[in-house]
């Protein structure tokens, strides 16, 4: 996975939509697997039944800047596959952003593999989950929260349906 856009292909030559790593998002209301590339604007939806797609991704220190230009809140997972407390929030933060599909993006970016965005976001524990909106940092978690208490931090900063 690497990437996100408003659905369909992605074409760099569509306003809004950034040339840049492709992901595979699956739909959770269909199972429909889409192809898709960074946005500015637009979250991305299902090719196939048009719903909100969950939208997760990774990145690395060279796509991570395309991969956070999104026009909904931003969630930066800094994680290692090495940590046990990473390895519990993952599979709550794939709840959320299927939850939350349309209004949240979730960008997971190993610590190890990725040292300058470890530096920038000053990751020195893990997990830390830096809440983007705009581009600025909002919120900013160190360690590993249990889902409801993670949606109650998450939800001021997500937009509105």
């Amino acid at each position: 996975m690497g990437s996100s856009g408003a659905g369909g292909s992605g074409a760099p030559d569509r306003p809004g939509v950034a040339e840049g790593p492709v992901s595979i998002l699956s739909c959770a209301a269909c199972g429909t697997k889409n192809r898709i590339r960074p946005s500015t604007r637009g979250v991305p939806v299902c090719a196939s039944c048009k719903a909100p797609l969950p939208w997760l991704v990774h990145a690395t220190d060279g796509t991570f800047d395309v991969e956070a230009a999104a026009p909904v809140a931003v969630v930066v997972d800094l994680w290692a596959p090495w940590c046990a407390p990473c390895r519990f929030v993952a599979p709550i933060l794939e709840e959320l952003a299927r939850e939350y599909a349309g209004r949240l993006k979730v960008i997971k970016v190993n610590v190890d593999e990725n040292p300058a965005l470890a530096q920038r976001f000053q990751a020195f524990s893990i997990p830390t989950l830096v809440v983007l909106r705009d581009g600025r940092v909002v919120d900013r978690i160190v360690g590993a929260l249990p889902k409801p208490q993670l949606a109650v931090r998450l939800t001021p900063h997500l937009l509105r349906h």
